[in-house]
C-alpha cells in the first residue's frame, strides 16, 4: 500500500469513496453533509487530501488532515493535530487502510509541533471508535460539540510523544 497526497484527477473518484463510505451515517442525497464529503477539491484546497492505493493503482481510501490554520479544523488547538473524513473503500476494510491513514495523519501532525491528535465522530460509528481505542485514542468528552441541530459528534485524543 502507498500513501500520497491526491491528485486532482482524482476527485471526482474519491468524492465518491467517500460518499459511498459514510452512506449509512447521512440522511441520503438531500443531507447537506453528503455534498461536504463529495466535495475532495475543496478539501484538498483548504486542508489535504490523502490517499491510499495498493500496487495497482486503485484507490482503496483518504484521509482529510487538517494542518495548522486550516479551516477545516474543528476542534483542535494549535498543539493538536487533526483529521476528518477518514474513508474507506468497502472492499479495502480489514486490510489496515484506515489504520495507515491515521498513522500518516499523527505523523504530518508530529511534523507540524502537535503532541496530541484529535478527531470527531458521530455516535453511532462504532467499527471507527474501536479502531480509534486500538490505535491509543481516547474518549474526550470536553471536546464533544454538536456542528447543527440534531448532530452530536464525540471527540477522541491521543497523546503523542
Amino acid at each position: 500500500m502507498q500513501l500520497r497526497r491526491a491528485r486532482s484527477e482524482e476527485h471526482d473518484a474519491l468524492g465518491e469513496l467517500t460518499v459511498a463510505a459514510y452512506e449509512e451515517f447521512t440522511g441520503g442525497a438531500e443531507d447537506f453533509y453528503v455534498e461536504r464529503l463529495r466535495d475532495v477539491a475543496r478539501r484538498d484546497r483548504e486542508a489535504e487530501v490523502w490517499v491510499a492505493e495498493d500496487e495497482d493503482g486503485e484507490l482503496l481510501g483518504c484521509v482529510t488532515w487538517c494542518p495548522p490554520g486550516s479551516r477545516w479544523r474543528e476542534i483542535s488547538t494549535p498543539e493538536q493535530g487533526e483529521f476528518r473524513m477518514l474513508a474507506v473503500a468497502r472492499t479495502a476494510r480489514g486490510r489496515g487502510v484506515g489504520e495507515a491513514l491515521i498513522g500518516l495523519c499523527e505523523s504530518l501532525s508530529t511534523k507540524t509541533g502537535a503532541t496530541e491528535m484529535t478527531i470527531s465522530t458521530l455516535e453511532s460509528m462504532g467499527a471507527a471508535h474501536r479502531l480509534y481505542e486500538r490505535l491509543g485514542y481516547r474518549r474526550a468528552p470536553g471536546l464533544d460539540w454538536d456542528p447543527a441541530p440534531g448532530v452530536h459528534l464525540i471527540a477522541y485524543a491521543k497523546e503523542m510523544s
